[in-house]
């Protein structure tokens, strides 16, 4: 067993594997206090949180505290490996200022106060607005971070007993895209793909996808196979210099809000070059002539000039990926968050289409997640969609939805799409949304424009119910403040991007009076009496495992099958795939297997949007374009961002993650290893602008839109020029008092404009135009970027070491189970 500093190391050791063999074992543990794992009284099993890979783990309890954490090592997700948040990050649930009582505002002051005073005051606010205003008066903006359970609950509260159209979650801000691309192409949401796909294929492609910081155990199998025979090629798309890019065999850097114009040149190659699987195309898909037609107009020699990209690595890339023999692509942020998301993220899925690279191993396609339970939100409707993948303009699939919930289907509102999150804020802006209940995310840091969303969430007309763990910036403005419990003190499941399904188990008490997230929910329903059309209560479950068996019921017969799994099965085999039916007992490693689409009109989630307006297509549009429910290769015009450079802002901004955080650190803020590794705001620029300025690592710089200003030090990295870098989880919890009286702050979003992509609704925090000058000389240079291993590490990732606190345990084992 080997001690690693996985801050220094984030990836751990190298265990090489070649194509089509199994990823070998290796088991990492972190236990805090010295303790070995002879000390732990017993290992509580559950999955990881932080980000959305969904790595199998057990929790260590000594004295009923958690004091560790240790991989599972015959988890399909992980075999065994954990990453640096998975292994500290836990931290953060023993921290002294967790919220342990309910808070009241009374007389402009956040007080304590018992659960009756403070459920009766939501309750009673939520019945006075049903009463004055209608179901049109209150919404519910949610999270990635809740467990399937809680998702299923609150959408049946919502949309079953209130009414409300007005359900969204901060998942909007991360991966609405992804649902929203796999709707366009194959008519319903469902990740195709499967993690063991990157056990066999020779050519792995990540858009706008910094695994190596998003999702560090999976880059950490790539690592490894990279490492091994036969390794695979890597084609990476970003304006970074990322550890992904360095790893790359091609590494393209386009302009940002250029992304449709690169993947159009992509296309243009692999149809000009007959690098396309024509006889799957024939046999399932729809749409190639249109396609085809229009990926003409777009030859490399266009593309690069638009997007500052050589034409000699915009034809390499198109020919490794029309050679691939087995092609996985991922899609993240740099691609969700830029302009013309949606439009983008679907020609990778044409990608697919065309090579005919779907349903075989090796083969993969996954439109990621960030969040470890946000493809829950979108399969239970806690993001405004309906459960169970059902279409909301389907007059059946209401009606269905309504004999399950026992609810009038008038009652299930259906008039028009899900009212999105920068919508519903735009209403509580206006006037027509007077109740807001936010449940574990911090919106007044993570939403664009902070400046006017501080100001929304502060209107005394607007009713603000915070339920989380911690006084957030957003729980500062509530009127009543719900404390809950959190993962480790509460049972429930969680799916994660390739539909693994696993099931966390309650391993300590939380904290006071905190409560389950769906002991809560599960109050307020009956607080509002809410019932079905025969008298009953309406949620007619108590603990999760009741709301599991609710959910299975809802689900089945529709893609998210979960109808054959159950709390009993998930603790003898932690982490099974959807659909799990009665069919699929084992579950169901990859979907689309020979063409074979959720795509029929009477079956569907969604018959799709236009690209460029976003306007719904209605059935009978659908019917005429896919009558048989084939794939829809969907063709997209270049359009230029919405907002551009100028010689007062002269640079593109763009916003992101680091390895060692989380959304807005309410988490691993509190883990004292991860908050050393990056404690503080930076700002990245290319070396050539530094040097232009003179300026000099470390120099503190004030970055400036027309929206806000933030001060940081400068990092110099291998960031295209002309691009600025700011992370975007640094807030003003840590530091009262918030952004200073001139305005100035800290926050990646006081910068970021009010705008969305069409289809997805999902904001863009990638192509603004931005001013940097420098404030003051730095007092020193900036420590350079460290090397791991032989494979060295971005300017994104500190120099630092963790020392002592960071040492876990690496255990290798052979072979994997």
């Amino acid at each position: 067993m080997a001690r690693v500093d996985r801050i220094a190391e984030p990836w751990g050791t190298r265990t090489p594997y070649g194509p089509g063999e199994t990823w070998p074992t290796r088991v990492d543990a972190y236990l805090a206090d010295g303790l070995g794992e002879d000390d732990v009284d017993r290992w509580v099993q559950s999955a990881t949180i932080l980000h959305s890979n969904g790595d199998g783990l057990d929790i260590a309890v000594k004295d009923d505290r958690i004091v560790g954490v240790r991989g599972r090592a015959d988890d399909r997700v992980n075999h065994g490996r954990l990453g640096p948040k998975d292994l500290f990050g836990w931290q953060a649930n023993h921290s002294p200022d967790r919220l342990t009582k309910p808070l009241i505002r009374r007389d402009g002051e956040l007080v304590e106060t018992d659960w009756d005073t403070a459920m009766d005051a939501v309750a009673g606010r939520c019945r006075e607005l049903l009463a004055e205003r209608g179901p049109s008066s209150v919404a519910f903006y949610t999270t990635g971070q809740l467990f399937l359970e809680e998702y299923y609950t609150l959408g049946l509260i919502a949309h079953g007993g209130i009414g409300t159209n007005h359900v969204d979650g901060n998942t909007r801000l991360c991966t609405a895209t992804a649902a929203a691309a796999l709707k366009e192409t194959f008519a319903s949401d469902g990740q195709p793909g499967s993690y063991t796909d990157l056990d066999s294929a020779d050519v792995i492609c990540l858009y706008g996808h910094n695994m190596a910081e998003t999702q560090t155990v999976l880059w950490t199998r790539i690592l490894d196979r990279l490492a091994g025979p036969n390794p695979p090629r890597i084609v990476c798309v970003d304006p970074r210099e990322t550890p992904v890019a360095r790893a790359a065999t091609v590494h393209l850097a386009p302009r940002p809000g250029t992304n449709v114009m690169l993947m159009n040149a992509v296309l243009h190659e692999l149809i000009g070059n007959g690098w396309i699987d024509r006889g799957y195309v024939d046999a399932h898909a729809v749409g190639f002539d249109e396609l085809a037609q229009r990926v003409r107009d777009y030859p490399p020699e266009v593309a690069a000039e638009v997007c500052d990209v050589p034409v000699a690595q915009i034809r390499e890339a198109a020919r490794i990926i029309g050679t691939a023999q087995r092609l996985v692509s991922t899609v993240l942020q740099g691609f969700y968050q830029s302009h013309q998301a949606t439009a983008a993220a679907v020609q990778v899925n044409n990608v697919h289409v065309l090579r005919g690279m779907l349903g075989r191993p090796g083969c993969g396609l996954l439109q990621m997640n960030g969040q470890p339970t946000a493809q829950n939100t979108r399969e239970a409707g806690a993001d405004g969609d309906l459960p169970g993948f059902r279409n909301w303009s389907n007059e059946s699939h209401v009606a269905e939805l309504a004999r399950i919930w026992n609810v009038d289907p008038m009652d299930i509102p259906h008039y028009s799409p899900p009212t999105h999150a920068m919508q519903m804020f735009r209403y509580a802006e206006e006037g027509s949304i007077r109740f807001l209940y936010v449940t574990a995310t911090n919106p007044a840091v993570s939403l664009p424009e902070l400046a006017r969303i501080r100001e929304i969430l502060a209107q005394e007309r607007l009713f603000l119910v915070v339920q989380d763990i911690f006084l957030s910036e957003t729980a500062q403005l509530a009127d009543v403040v719900l404390p809950a419990a959190t993962w480790g003190e509460k049972t429930g499941t969680f799916t994660n991007v390739d539909r693994t399904v696993h099931l966390s188990e309650k391993a300590v008490d939380p904290p006071g009076e905190a409560r389950p997230d769906l002991d809560i929910l599960v109050d307020f329903a009956h607080r509002l009496d809410l019932r079905d059309k025969d008298g009953a209560p309406l949620v007619k479950w108590t603990d999760p495992e009741g709301a599991f068996e609710g959910w299975k019921e809802c689900s089945r017969g529709r893609p998210c099958d979960y109808s054959g799994l159950s709390y009993d099965r998930l603790r003898q085999r932690n982490g099974i795939q959807w659909p799990v039916t009665d069919e699929h007992p084992e579950g169901t490693e990859r979907i689309y297997v020979d063409g074979q689409f959720w795509a029929q009109p009477d079956y569907c989630e969604s018959y799709g949007r236009d690209l460029v307006t976003g306007a719904p297509l209605d059935e009978t549009e659908y019917r005429a374009l896919n009558p048989t429910g084939r794939a829809v290769l969907k063709a997209a015009e270049y359009l230029p961002p919405h907002e551009l450079v100028s010689e007062e802002f002269p640079f593109q901004l763009i916003t992101g993650r680091t390895l060692y955080h989380f959304h807005t650190r309410t988490k691993t803020g509190r883990a004292p290893q991860l908050q050393a590794a990056a404690p503080e705001v930076w700002v990245e620029m290319a070396a050539s602008d530094a040097a232009d300025r003179g300026w000099s690592e470390g120099d503190v710089l004030e970055v400036a839109t027309p929206r806000g200003r933030v001060e940081a030090r400068l990092r110099i990295s291998g960031i295209r020029p002309g691009v600025l870098f700011l992370p975007f989880h640094y807030g003003y919890w840590d530091r009262p008092g918030g952004a200073g009286p001139d305005g100035r702050g800290r926050a990646a979003n006081e910068l970021t404009l009010t705008d969305w992509d069409p289809c997805s609704k999902q904001p863009i925090f990638k192509t603004a135009a931005a001013a940097v000058t420098r404030v003051a000389p730095g007092d020193g240079p900036a420590p350079a970027p460290t090397t791991t291993g032989s494979r060295p590490v971005s300017g994104t990732v500190p120099a630092t070491r963790g020392g002592e606190d960071a040492l876990a345990d690496e255990q290798v084992r052979g072979g994997s189970r």
